[in-house]
């Protein structure tokens, strides 16, 4: 290792030893003082407006080789940052997880049992693009107890630090360490390599927030606990009894009201018993909103569009394109789901409700929705305030990733000198 390495460890290890130290100043912190320090970095992101949008328009002119949805996720404008310092007040007014009971029950000896949220330590989060999870991260973490060692793209690392500025200045207002949440300030990959391999046991658990092949290589690599984050290949299925107005608004905006998210649909099956009337004024509806059509061989003969190759039904646009099939009911479309989908986020629309029910039953997927659209697959549309990502592992955690989700627990018994015979 040469000496840039070296530096480099030497760093990231420092860095692992002072989330320790952060993580137990949250845990013994009160919760008002956790959510003073939240309410202290939206105020921070508000009085640091214009040295965020700076550091973001410089990333921005850096980016010009990047994919347009990729370059729509770095977007911050004053809108957006708006939202970002609003997400943090909302964050700070949720009930903070720490300590509470979810269950308790008396054993026949005596033995009071209570589960107890508590946090889970230092988390590691690994993201790309989006500066938001920069604030959503620190925000969330701290309102579970935990400390955060954070590293973004390297096309977002200007605006990753400038916010994170606003973080630091936040806990230091409410008198907890800035190491509380930590970002790694170098764009070099060996970096994430040594966040995998656990810094020296200093993290407890990594999220990523990316692409397949950021997702791919943390779980591959990962020597720590791992809460993974698929890509979001989700489908809305327009059931025979279905309301044709409610399936157009509902198609057209799971697909089209922000392509780049990961809650945005990719594929569109349409029940064979009512094809030709499903089909054409909601296929008319997402083209004239700029969609592009690629269906199978049914699909075209009912409306004209483009063919749709095998690889279609497994790929994840995040751009104005939609794949079209036709299948046979709710099991026609449950199966596809199973061989095609992510288990991310599955939408039925129904007027039958049996249907709608047996439908998620069905569907094993994170998040099922009956007569809505795939894009309130977001931690804020759940009342959790904001999110790390949208978990689609089964142990854990599932679904949108809240303060909540990122406890663990422990059981506090309460005797009076019982003994074990």
């Amino acid at each position: 290792m040469d000496d840039a390495g070296v530096t480099l460890q030497a760093e990231m290890a420092a860095m692992g030893r002072a989330a320790r130290e952060g993580a137990a100043a949250l845990r013994l912190a009160s919760p008002e003082q956790r959510t003073a320090a939240i309410a202290a970095m939206a105020a921070a992101v508000r009085e640091e407006a214009a040295a965020i949008l700076a550091a973001n328009a410089k990333d921005i002119a850096a980016a010009s080789g990047l994919a347009s949805h990729m370059v729509d996720r770095l977007l911050l404008d004053e809108g957006r940052l708006e939202g970002v310092a609003q997400a943090l007040e909302t964050v700070a007014a949720i009930p903070d997880p720490v300590g509470a009971e979810t269950e308790r029950w008396t054993r026949p000896n005596g033995l009071d049992i209570a589960r107890v949220r508590t946090p889970i330590g230092v988390i590691g989060i690994i993201y790309e693009s989006r500066p938001n999870v920069t604030a959503d991260a620190a925000a969330l973490c701290v309102r579970a107890g935990n400390a955060a060692i954070l590293r973004g793209g390297s096309e977002c690392l200007a605006t990753n630090l400038a916010i994170h500025a606003a973080v630091a200045k936040g806990l230091k207002a409410a008198g907890l360490p800035e190491a509380c949440v930590q970002v790694v300030r170098t764009s070099d990959r060996a970096a994430v390599g040594m966040m995998l391999g656990g810094l020296d046991g200093a993290i407890d658990l990594i999220i990523p927030r990316g692409g397949k092949s950021l997702v791919a290589r943390v779980q591959q690599e990962a020597r720590v606990a791992v809460l993974g984050h698929l890509e979001g290949i989700n489908h809305v299925f327009l059931h025979e009894s279905a309301d044709v107005a409610k399936a157009v608004a509902v198609a057209v905006n799971a697909k089209m009201r922000r392509v780049s998210v990961c809650g945005a649909a990719e594929t569109l099956l349409v029940d064979r018993a009512a094809a030709e009337a499903l089909l054409p004024p909601v296929a008319k509806a997402l083209a004239v909103a700029g969609c592009e059509l690629r269906g199978d061989g049914a699909a075209r003969a009912i409306f004209p569009m483009a063919e749709a190759t095998e690889a279609d039904w497994s790929t994840e646009y995040l751009a104005p394109i939609m794949s079209v099939a036709v299948v046979d009911g709710v099991d026609g479309a449950a199966e596809h789901i199973a061989r095609y989908g992510s288990a991310h986020t599955d939408a039925i629309v129904a007027e039958d409700a049996q249907a709608a029910e047996r439908f998620a039953v069905l569907v094993d997927s994170a998040i099922v929705l009956i007569n809505a659209s795939t894009q309130y697959a977001d931690g804020g549309e759940f009342g959790f305030g904001a999110e790390i990502g949208i978990a689609t592992d089964r142990l854990h955690a599932r679904g949108p990733v809240g303060a909540e989700q990122l406890t663990t627990f422990k059981y506090v018994v309460r005797g009076t000198g019982q003994t074990r015979p």
